[in-house]
């Protein structure tokens, strides 16, 4: 009975230090039926003039007459593919030649994959592909059965343009080869086969790139079927989410020399895949450098660990759902650990799909041999009779004790051969399966991350002069939704700003925090996207696609142009949307009758309760707990 007093006085004494959080109502979206912060979900006002137009703004009839066939083999990842197939349509209308659908060589049959489908329809939908460019460009399935015979006997010339090949590269030495051969091959390994700027003369081939990436390149119907099931799962609460791609791959951490970023066999790996470059003239460096002063220099990709406290000093709550991209992310779950124990909805795929879901993705295999390593089959008792009978004179010595052996989880993975051999071995058919599956993972995480409500890069703009996976995502959500929030971190900054904290990261002052949500906050506006496309353009078009694909609304407020070193237009000068659009958006908005966000800019609110609302609350929370207390069954 004293411990059922003593129980009751303590419950009611603590009652009373208990507070009520209440939201402010004026941050929050009204959309959902949970709050959204405003700052953090809301699009921001100084885009909203910003809208997606890649039809042709002149006369551009398509050619009535071909100079011959043009077909393909592109090498590389995801985000390769996606760059060189919108090059090779503007390719093909600069020479005015018909383009054989392109072979995409990670999803040959070859390469062990589902014989349901062909090399492009692995990933894309041709008939979607076909009658999208049907008025720029003329595309056919394959050659005509008298050029495949002639094909096979490699009777046409091959060109391998650089990634920097001009319009002029393609006029006065590919179309003479074509114009005689009426064949010709291009061969693509960097992931670009036409310049990323081009003249002013050519605008219209800038939009015809836009009208390939972003409306033409449909992924296959399954892939955006699961795709809108993952978003309609992540959002099914009503809250929004963030897409976080680590850009964490070997080869890119490689090239960047980055390997003591990592550890043990990690290390060993990346200086053994930057070894490789080295060889084939990719690095022109050594194979040693001082991945510190590399990180310093921001060429290193943010670490999970350290993006999780930007997220948490841009006041993102340990609630948040973060959808992590990408078919790769070098050092395993073990790197992810300090992000998932900021953010325990850290997911992926795998997370919100089920096995059988992905496995009808990927469609009907054919079983292939393990590349696993076999056990010799055990010896019958008469052979090891024999062999003590021919083991020579006695007595003799002990041999040695057999090696350990190696065991199935130690030898699963590209890194499997690393605790045998000094030497990578070649890629086994099931590592090509793989393979052709990251692509199939990569898609699958590009539709989910551009439909996200907000993308975090952990790297792009890499300097390395290859289209990367981040800023192809950035920029077809600048294209699609150019006020919705995109981040773009500069990693030069971030990293001095966390050297600023080194010893206390976890625990930053207060000034801390608003320097790095105020770069980030800038990084999402304006001025982030003119900077990053003084970096991001040059590389590669489709990571800024401004101003040439999009136009504004008359009533936008002015928008001072940026330009670069070179007077080409960055941001600003985009012409304005034609009347049906601008009709049609008048329409959309009086329907919603959304009121208009605040700018993105600023910090994020302080919670402002008077003292006597504090101390309302603080007496009903008390009161309410005491006749809680009168009310409880002793003998509950």
């Amino acid at each position: 009975m004293l411990s059922l007093l003593v129980h009751l006085f303590l419950a009611n004494y603590s009652a009373g230090g208990i507070t009520r959080y209440s939201l402010h109502m004026d941050d929050v979206l009204p959309f959902g039926p949970r709050p959204r912060p405003r700052r953090l979900w809301g699009s921001l006002s100084t885009l909203d003039h910003l809208h997606p137009y890649a039809k042709p703004r002149k006369i551009y009839p398509a050619p009535d007459y071909h100079n011959g066939f043009i077909y393909a083999k592109i090498y590389g990842g995801f985000e390769k593919i996606q760059s060189s197939i919108c090059d090779l349509v503007a390719v093909a209308r600069l020479l005015n030649a018909t383009l054989v659908i392109p072979e995409i060589q990670a999803t040959t049959r070859a390469k062990g994959i589902s014989s349901k489908f062909k090399s492009f329809s692995y990933l894309y939908d041709e008939d979607q592909f076909i009658s999208a460019l049907s008025s720029d460009v003329a595309i056919v399935r394959g050659l005509p059965k008298d050029l495949r015979e002639a094909r096979k006997k490699i009777k046409f010339p091959t060109v391998s343009p650089k990634n920097s090949a001009t319009p002029e590269y393609y006029v006065t030495e590919v179309l003479p080869k074509l114009s005689k051969s009426k064949v010709i091959g291009i061969i693509i390994n960097g992931g670009k086969c036409l310049q990323s700027i081009l003249p002013a003369t050519l605008e219209e081939f800038q939009r015809l790139r836009c009208r390939v990436a972003f409306h033409a390149l449909k992924f296959r119907p399954e892939i955006r079927a699961l795709g809108n099931q993952i978003v309609s799962r992540l959002r099914v609460s009503g809250r929004p989410y963030l897409a976080y791609h680590p850009g964490l791959l070997r080869d890119t951490v490689a090239f960047h020399g980055c390997a003591e970023l990592f550890q043990d066999i990690h290390t060993e790996l990346i200086q053994y895949r930057r070894n490789q470059m080295i060889k084939r003239g990719t690095v022109k460096e050594q194979l040693s450098v001082d991945s510190v002063s590399r990180k310093i220099n921001g060429s290193c990709p943010l670490m999970p660990e350290e993006v999780g406290l930007l997220l948490q000093a841009l006041g993102y709550p340990s609630t948040t759902i973060i959808y992590l991209a990408g078919s790769e992310t070098f050092g395993g779950q073990r790197i992810l650990i300090p992000l998932r124990a900021m953010y325990a909805n850290l997911v992926d795929r795998t997370s919100v799909c089920s096995q059988r879901e992905l496995s009808d993705l990927v469609g009907p295999e054919a079983p292939l041999a393990s590349d696993m390593a076999h056990p010799p089959p055990p010896k019958t008792e008469k052979e090891l009779v024999d062999e003590w009978k021919r083991a020579g004179p006695r007595p003799r010595p002990l041999p040695p004790p057999p090696a350990r052996p190696y065991y199935a989880h130690e030898k699963v993975g590209w890194y499997g051969w690393i605790g045998e051999n000094d030497t990578e071995p070649d890629p086994s058919p099931v590592e090509f399966r793989r393979q052709a599956h990251r692509l199939l993972w990569d898609a699958l995480d590009y539709f989910v991350s551009v439909e996200a409500d907000a993308f975090f890069p952990g790297f792009h703009n890499d300097g390395s002069g290859w289209p990367d996976y981040s800023s192809l995502i950035m920029g077809h959500r600048l294209y699609q939704t150019p006020s919705g929030i995109t981040y773009r971190p500069d990693r030069k900054t971030i990293s001095a700003l966390f050297e600023n904290v080194s010893d206390h990261r976890y625990h930053p002052p207060r000034n801390w925090t608003l320097a790095a949500r105020q770069h980030l906050n800038n990084s999402a506006s304006v001025e982030g996207i003119v900077k990053s496309a003084m970096l991001s353009k040059p590389v590669s078009f489709l990571a800024h696609p401004l101003p040439e694909c999009s136009c504004r609304t008359p009533k936008s407020p002015g928008v001072q142009s940026t330009k670069d070193s070179h007077g080409r237009l960055l941001f600003g000068g985009e012409e304005e949307c034609p009347d049906w659009m601008v009709r049609s958006l008048a329409m959309v908005s009086t329907k919603n009758n959304e009121p208009q966000n605040e700018d993105y800019d600023g910090d994020l609110p302080e919670d402002d309760s008077s003292q006597d609302t504090q101390q309302e609350s603080d007496r009903s929370d008390m009161n309410k707990s005491s006749e809680q207390d009168e009310e409880m069954d002793p003998d509950d």
